[in-house]
């Protein structure tokens, strides 16, 4: 008689276990890239939002609309100045000559209340405004395109092509966890104020009944928030 040989039972639990950890440590290396993420977001946010206030202190004036640019930030020779009617517009609207979403990096920047140096362009590019974590666009404007009932007011965009679900997680840390309503919302900006990009769809982001909550089960890719001011 022949005899057959195969794995022995104990052989065979050592390879589950094998591969368990395996798995497990795969899990837990996707779960520590979303917590960095999340983490670089809101830190981001934060950064720009303290930058914003931190220049108002000084100037008396908003980043992008201050009209005494040139003037009275060093190295700001050649820079954009805003209108100063006290709301930072794009081109055209509200009497701005330029797009003073775009020119508040370059005042932020020059006076040296945010990391890297921007130059201002018609159009937003990496010499021209920051990008969150996804390559896409950060945009402090007065507008209101945002969900929930909203009203015209300063506001700073994330950008889109961030997964919903990191989104959720942001706006549990910081704020409600609803997503159109509290300080952190939805919003439908593509990530260029020129029109580059996808939009992001309400539909696909957050949940249409109550709590609106974003959707973290099956996460759209292309999303976006932004923080109330």
């Amino acid at each position: 008689m022949r005899k057959q040989s195969g794995f022995t039972l104990i052989e065979i639990a050592i390879v589950l276990v094998i591969i368990g950890l395996l798995l497990g440590g795969v899990l837990k290396g996707q779960e520590l890239i979303t917590s960095a993420r999340v983490r670089n977001l809101i830190s981001q946010q934060d950064g720009v939002k303290a930058a914003f206030f931190g220049f108002l202190d000084r100037y008396r004036a908003y980043p992008g609309d201050y009209s005494q640019a040139v003037a009275n930030i060093p190295g700001c020779a050649g820079c954009q100045n805003g209108n100063n009617n006290g709301q930072i517009t794009a081109n055209a609207v509200a009497g701005a000559t330029n797009h003073e979403q775009i020119v508040v990096w370059e005042h932020l920047s020059r006076a040296g209340f945010i990391n890297g140096s921007y130059t201002y362009a018609a159009a937003e590019s990496t010499t021209s405004a920051p990008t969150n974590p996804y390559g896409r666009y950060l945009q402090m404007i007065y507008d209101n395109v945002y969900d929930g009932t909203p009203t015209t007011r300063h506001n700073l965009k994330t950008g889109n092509q961030i997964p919903s679900d990191i989104l959720a997680e942001v706006d549990r840390k910081i704020d409600d966890g609803v997503a159109n309503g509290g300080s952190f919302r939805f919003s439908a900006y593509s990530g260029d104020s020129a029109g580059g990009g996808t939009a992001p769809a309400p539909a696909t982001c957050y949940n249409a009944a109550t709590p609106f909550n974003w959707i973290s089960a099956n996460p759209d890719p292309n999303c976006g928030g932004t923080s109330l001011f």
